[in-house]
């Protein structure tokens, strides 16, 4: 590859990385309610309160992208810089389970942004352990990686739902949300191990400043009282320290659940954190 050539796929990843750090990611389907046999584009989204720009498909940054149907589990197709980043045909009969894992990505943001976006997402013990350590006001160096699931309604509820898929970080729901509105509880798991303290944030397409916080127990779990119909985006941030020999300073799971609430509730409660 020409060097000139190389330069500028470096420079179009590394404005990728930055476009996408910070910031929710989440799987957006043509529907979340195919007929059995239809054609479903499964785009990508980064953005802020479930509003948010597409992602084109790039080989570059996917680790996985699969979609579990019954006993199945099938890569999604696509073609790189296309939006949406995949297709798949439905199955239809039970609930499909779409899973995206990125490869990590580094950023460096300035200290203030990357303090605003640790009170964002709930990151309090970050911004407290610089501040004990004397660096707030440095730069925050981050690896950053993706863990994006959506369900699919089918005719009947799939089991599948309420088990981990085995990211390293991910949201596992306690029953299949896309049977009936109500409440919705479920478990945030980090290297498979529950976590604890994390803040899980719930809000709605049609209304996304009508989000629902809650911050997980010891046992990892929590619980929304309720979820009226339509579709919803479940999230969660995670941040460790990363490891001695690595680049950064930081290593942060960006996990969320896009779903479809079926249309029998109309109400919702919020929990705050």
């Amino acid at each position: 590859m020409p060097r000139r050539w190389s330069a500028t796929v470096a420079a179009m990843l590394t404005a990728t990385a930055v476009r996408l750090a910070g910031h929710d990611f989440w799987i957006e389907a043509s529907t979340f309610h195919p007929a059995p046999g239809a054609v479903v584009g499964i785009g990508l989204r980064v953005g802020q309160g479930f509003v948010g720009d597409p992602v084109r498909r790039s080989s570059e940054y996917i680790e996985a992208f699969v979609v579990r149907q019954g006993n199945r589990e099938d890569v999604v197709a696509g073609v790189d810089d296309r939006d949406p980043a995949g297709v798949l045909v439905a199955d239809g009969r039970e609930t499909a389970i779409v899973a995206y894992r990125s490869k990590p990505a580094f950023i460096e943001l300035p200290a203030d942004r990357f303090e605003e976006y640790l009170r964002l997402e709930g990151l309090e013990s970050i911004i407290a352990f610089r501040r004990a350590h004397g660096t707030t006001g440095k730069s925050g160096l981050e690896y950053f990686t993706r863990y994006a699931k959506a369900l699919l309604t089918g005719r009947s509820g799939s089991p599948a739902v309420s088990r981990p898929v085995g990211f390293h970080m991910e949201i596992v729901p306690g029953a299949d949300p896309t049977l009936r509105s109500g409440a919705f509880a479920g478990t945030v798991l980090y290297r498979g191990a529950p976590l604890a303290g994390a803040l899980v944030i719930a809000m709605p397409q049609s209304n996304p400043a009508e989000r629902s916080m809650v911050r997980t127990d010891v046992r990892g779990a929590f619980t929304f009282s309720r979820l009226h119909s339509g579709v919803w985006l479940i999230k969660s941030v995670h941040m460790v320290e990363a490891g001695w020999f690595s680049r950064a300073d930081w290593e942060s799971a960006w996990a969320s659940l896009t779903f479809e609430v079926p249309h029998d509730e109309v109400t919702t409660g919020s929990h705050q954190p």
